[in-house]
């Protein structure tokens, strides 16, 4: 997939603007995460990592996330761009979040090689439910609309 000189720079626009977030959140207490789960339509697996930036409001967060899905024939980069509310369980050591947030979602069809495959991008809405626990351990299920896969189950780690 990294053989194309434009897929090359698109994947490094989108680390840029993760990278970006990250910067700008650094003196707030961001927190990096990893992730990885499967999606349906295109059937994939996927892996990546997010941010958690601190409360914009109250229970208001960003997690731009980027996730990279192989399988189908097809090799999909995905940057989420999602907000979430945070919604505290009571008695629990758990969070229920709600969310949503526009996508750019980039697929590479066909060959490994580069030669006789193709690239498509596109825009994409997600909504999003998940359960997130204090030390960090999440799992989320979302929903995408437009370019966005139909529907991931995702299980991750926040640090």
């Amino acid at each position: 997939m990294l053989s194309n000189p434009t897929i090359r720079k698109r994947m490094v626009l989108l680390m840029g603007m993760l990278l970006s977030f990250a910067a700008a959140g650094a003196t707030a207490e961001t927190r990096f995460g990893v992730r990885a789960g499967a999606g349906v339509d295109p059937d994939q697996f996927h892996f990546g990592g997010h941010l958690v930036s601190e409360p914009l409001l109250a229970n208001l967060t960003f997690r731009p996330n980027l996730e990279i899905g192989v399988g189908s024939n097809v090799t999909g980069v995905a940057a989420n761009f999602e907000f979430a509310y945070g919604i505290p369980l009571p008695k629990r050591d758990l969070s229920l979040y709600i969310g949503a947030g526009p996508a750019l979602n980039v697929y590479r069809f066909g060959d490994s090689d580069g030669r006789d495959g193709r690239t498509d991008a596109g825009g994409g809405f997600n909504v999003l439910v998940g359960l997130e626990q204090s030390k960090g351990l999440m799992a989320e299920i979302k929903v995408g609309m437009i370019d966005s896969p139909e529907f991931k189950f995702t299980v991750g780690y926040t640090f």
